[in-house]
């Protein structure tokens, strides 16, 4: 009797070896499956990204980019001379144009008006009524 029971022991030793290994293996399958899920989310993600990539390319050549990239670099060099210019950062050259005209113009004989040679009548400030406002009077919060 006991050596039937110590066969049947070993019997279920093994079996609950065997199923702990069948169990093992399922868990590695299912990891295996959502880690293959997970990269076909990757790859589908990718090839997403590439089909919206080609389109990109479609609708922009480089040629194009590189004519807006140009168009881009001229504005920003027009904006940068308007920038000297109204910051007063003259060259040599713009400094004397503008002292032979000044030169020019104080050179001119300017015909003034007559200046009156009598004095201005004195105004006296007219002394206007004052309003008198009503007082706005404070009323507490109930």
């Amino acid at each position: 009797k006991a050596m039937l029971l110590l066969k049947k022991k070993r019997y279920q030793e093994q079996l609950l070896d065997k199923t702990e290994n069948q169990i093992s293996n399922l868990e590695r399958m299912v990891q295996d499956i959502e880690f293959t899920q997970i990269e076909m989310k990757v790859i589908e993600g990718l090839k997403i990204g590439n089909e919206c990539l080609n389109k990109m390319h479609q609708v922009m050549s480089i040629e194009e980019v590189e004519r807006i990239i140009g168009e881009t670099q001229d504005a920003v060099e027009y904006q940068r001379q308007i920038d000297e210019i109204l910051a007063g950062s003259l060259t040599e050259e713009d400094e004397e144009a503008i002292l032979e005209e000044l030169n020019a113009i104080t050179q001119e004989q300017v015909e003034l008006p007559e200046v009156p040679s009598e004095p201005l009548p004195e105004k006296t400030p007219e002394a206007s009524p004052v309003k008198n406002r009503p007082k706005a009077e404070l009323v507490a919060a109930s």
